[in-house]
């Protein structure tokens, strides 16, 4: 198999091509900016923050490229998908980063917000890894990598809908792993813990007193850090894992 042995620093995934959701900004961004700096070509993907997005490809420079699309809509996933494969004239990695983090007493929790937070974690990587999957195959193989949540392995009070829509993404992770693996397609979950992120924006509340002390480690974790796992897992080194939530989270949580 291939591996990352005798390659230059930053080439082991020059002629791939990757479609990063969410990637306006914090985790997304860094999961953006990893991949291109290991030699892939990336599709930024937002759904409202343009100026954000802009601003992921401009770091990135001209192997990079926006597409806003709502990934809660079949008909914008389609489009997205298709516009990727036709700037880039492939696809090889998919990650399923876009989310929204919203605390709300479960008794408070309309089923409007339920809904809408379960559509956008849940809905739309499925609908992401479902019209990527022909370019996929394709492409002789890749990955898909769902990004996760600590709360979805050991609870979180008022967040009701987003442990569970998380909860929801691992178990999804487990059924693409085994049904994509005849066509040398992985599937992994990478599940940050306290990440350092910009907050107090839409769908990312501020961080409440009691989730502000730092995992064991003694501080909290930086975007690049869960970056880092998904070019990994991208890379030629890491074709015989499927189907797992690696946790990077300073342990914070021990599975």
């Amino acid at each position: 198999m291939p591996s990352t042995i005798g390659l230059r620093p930053g080439t082991e995934l020059a002629g791939k091509v990757a479609l990063v959701t969410g990637a306006a900004r914090n985790i997304g961004r860094a999961i953006a900016r990893s991949l291109a700096a290991g030699g892939a070509a990336v599709m930024v993907n937002a759904k409202t923050s343009r100026a954000e997005a802009e601003k992921t490809v401009e770091m990135i420079g001209s192997s990079s490229a926006l597409h806003i699309a709502d990934i809660t809509r079949p008909e914008e996933v389609k489009v997205l998908v298709e516009a990727t494969v036709k700037h880039f004239g492939r696809l090889d990695f998919l990650v399923n980063n876009a989310a929204v983090r919203h605390e709300t007493a479960f008794s408070a929790i309309s089923y409007e917000e339920w809904k809408n937070v379960l559509a956008i974690v849940l809905d739309g990587s499925f609908l992401c890894a479902q019209a990527a999957l022909p370019h996929l195959i394709k492409a002789g193989g890749g990955t898909i990598v769902n990004i996760g949540g600590q709360t979805a392995h050991r609870g979180a009070a008022e967040r009701a809908h987003v442990v569970a829509a998380k909860a929801g993404l691992a178990g999804l992770t487990k059924a693409l792993a085994l049904d994509l693996a005849p066509h040398k397609i992985t599937v992994n979950c990478v599940v940050p813990g306290t990440i350092d992120s910009q907050r107090g924006l839409p769908g990312v509340p501020d961080r409440p007193d009691h989730r502000r002390q730092p995992p064991p480690i003694g501080r909290r974790g930086e975007p690049e850090e869960v970056a880092a796992m998904v070019r990994m897992l991208c890379g030629p080194d890491a074709r015989y894992i499927t189907g797992q939530a690696i946790h990077v989270n300073g342990g914070g949580y021990l599975p």
